[in-house]
């Protein structure tokens, strides 16, 4: 398989721009130095308008696992009580991670469910010092209600703290009006910037809770941010991956020039565009929804037809050069996931639909070629 003509459709990594991969080529600069104070300074301010926040921002140099670690250590230790709300892979990973620093009080549901309101409440009704939630679950394709979540975290005097690693960039994410107290983003999701760094958002309440904190991590530690990046020149608190700060910068210039809003809508009409498809292809939509949870803008998940496996149908699209992706633990083979994230255009969509139709063609699962394009393509056309 080329490399270089391979179509990445799945929920991140996702394709970079040249001009990004370009910017990583730049000579090495001493990162104490007031360059890098420069490119950090302004990562942060364009970072500003895609978190829709007035909160202070740092980059850590590591997943958005990481920046999920750096929100749960630096603010609670052993002896608080964390809720952690899981309908998904990540929801999951969320709540393991907080574990590992304090009491954990999980309120699960099966992995594609909406999240029920009534028993979010009555946990935070018991009291607790924060909660976590994962805005868009790319293992399932639904998107959770994170301004209600804001809502009862405020009310009960809980610090919310959101993973907003697959849709800040993509989606709407409205962090200081919903009340987010921590929120993490990847860069390599719709950012559209290579794998390696996360941004956080963290407000002053947050700041003055982490102070009471007695027992933090160490490299992930948001205090430790804070203190670097208040200096008149800004800088990180430990040596930064340079050449992904480079390819993070021209990344968020390429958002500042489409604008946050276009940014937004075309992720949601292309999204749009990819459910019109599968359903006039008769395939159906895996998560279910209530009236707070929506599908993802951002990733798309399906249940596998019937008679077909899911890990097939990814296997027929990687030897057409389109990567999408499969079910996680217990969803492989029941459902495929394809992305719409970072610089995706509608050809990349509108190829990756052509290519499924073969696909289940094939397997006889459909008759004829086409009406899944062309669903597709008047949603895009109306847009």
């Amino acid at each position: 398989m080329d490399l270089e003509d391979t179509l990445l459709m799945m929920p991140g990594p996702v394709p970079v721009a040249p001009r990004v991969l370009r910017a990583m080529s730049k000579p090495m600069i001493n990162h104490r130095s007031a360059e890098f104070a420069g490119i950090y300074a302004d990562c942060r301010e364009v970072l500003s308008s895609v978190f829709q926040t007035k909160n202070d921002i740092f980059l850590l140099s590591g997943s958005g696992t990481a920046g999920m670690e750096a929100a749960v250590g630096s603010l609670v230790e052993n002896g608080d009580k964390v809720i952690a709300i899981e309908n998904g892979k990540f929801g999951e990973r969320f709540k393991d991670i907080a574990a590992r620093y304090a009491e954990v009080v999980p309120v699960v549901f099966e992995w594609g469910l909406p999240i029920d309101l009534e028993i979010v409440k009555e946990k935070l009704e018991e009291g607790a010092k924060a909660i976590t939630l994962v805005h868009n679950e790319t293992s399932a394709g639904i998107l959770n209600p994170a301004a209600e979540i804001g809502k009862l975290a405020k009310k009960y005097d809980a610090l919310f703290i959101m993973d907003g690693v697959t849709s800040l960039g993509g989606d709407d994410v409205k962090v200081d009006e919903w009340g987010v107290d921590i929120a993490v983003v990847g860069s390599q999701k719709c950012l559209a910037a290579p794998p390696g760094l996360a941004a956080v958002s963290v407000s002053e309440k947050a700041f003055e809770t982490m102070k009471e904190v007695t027992k933090k991590p160490y490299y992930t530690d948001l205090l430790a941010y804070k203190k670097s990046g208040d200096k008149p020149k800004p800088e990180t608190p430990y040596t930064p991956a340079i050449p992904l700060f480079y390819a993070l910068q021209e990344a968020l210039h390429i958002i500042k020039e489409e604008g946050v809003e276009a940014r937004i809508k075309r992720h949601k009409t292309l999204s749009e565009s990819l459910r019109a498809a599968v359903a006039e292809l008769n395939i159906e939509m895996f998560p279910q929804l209530n009236e707070y949870s929506h599908y993802s803008n951002t990733v798309s998940a399906m249940k596998a037809p019937a008679g077909i496996d899911g890990e097939n149908i990814k296997s027929g699209m990687k030897k057409r050069g389109i990567i999408i992706a499969g079910g996680q633990e217990r969803l492989k083979s029941k459902i495929f996931r394809i992305g719409c994230m970072g610089n995706v255009t509608a050809r990349d969509v509108l190829s990756t639909i052509q290519q499924l139709e073969i696909i289940l063609n094939e397997r006889g699962y459909i008759d004829n070629l086409g009406a899944g394009v062309e669903a597709a393509t008047r949603v895009i056309d109306r847009a």
